[in-house]
């Protein structure tokens, strides 16, 4: 299960639409460690004039692992978290979350981290199983 989903939550999905702030706080408390890496990103990426921040060091267990995939494969959790952070994410190889400004989508860096090549060249024995 990605989410702990509160019985007011569920509620609240059973009646019509879910806010927004709601389901991050879903999030937070779910995925701490992704939230938080993110959170973090963002931090480095406004401190700076940087294009983009990127995490490059593994988590520290499959349970923060799985954390990370789990809101980075979901539509609905990576959408919530790119507008509650206002930034684009991008991801590679299980654990290298990059956050860039929005105006960045598309441009030649963030096309560039996102492209096959940078995939491919991101690769390494240890994290074939991630």
């Amino acid at each position: 299960m990605s989410l702990d989903v509160s019985p007011q939550l569920l509620a609240e999905a059973e009646n019509g639409e879910v806010r927004e702030e709601d389901f991050m706080e879903a999030v937070r408390t779910s995925l701490p460690y992704a939230y938080d890496l993110i959170a973090r990103l963002v931090a480095q990426l406004g401190d700076g004039d940087a294009e983009f921040a990127d995490n490059q060091t593994p988590p520290p267990s499959e349970k923060e692992r799985g954390q990370l995939l789990r809101a980075l494969s979901s539509d609905a959790i990576r959408g919530s978290l790119e507008r509650h952070f206002g930034v684009a994410l991008a991801f590679q190889n299980c654990h290298r979350v990059a956050v860039f400004h929005p105006e960045g989508r598309g441009g030649e860096t963030h096309s560039r981290f996102t492209s096959l090549r940078a995939q491919i060249l991101n690769q390494s024995p240890e994290l074939r199983d991630c």
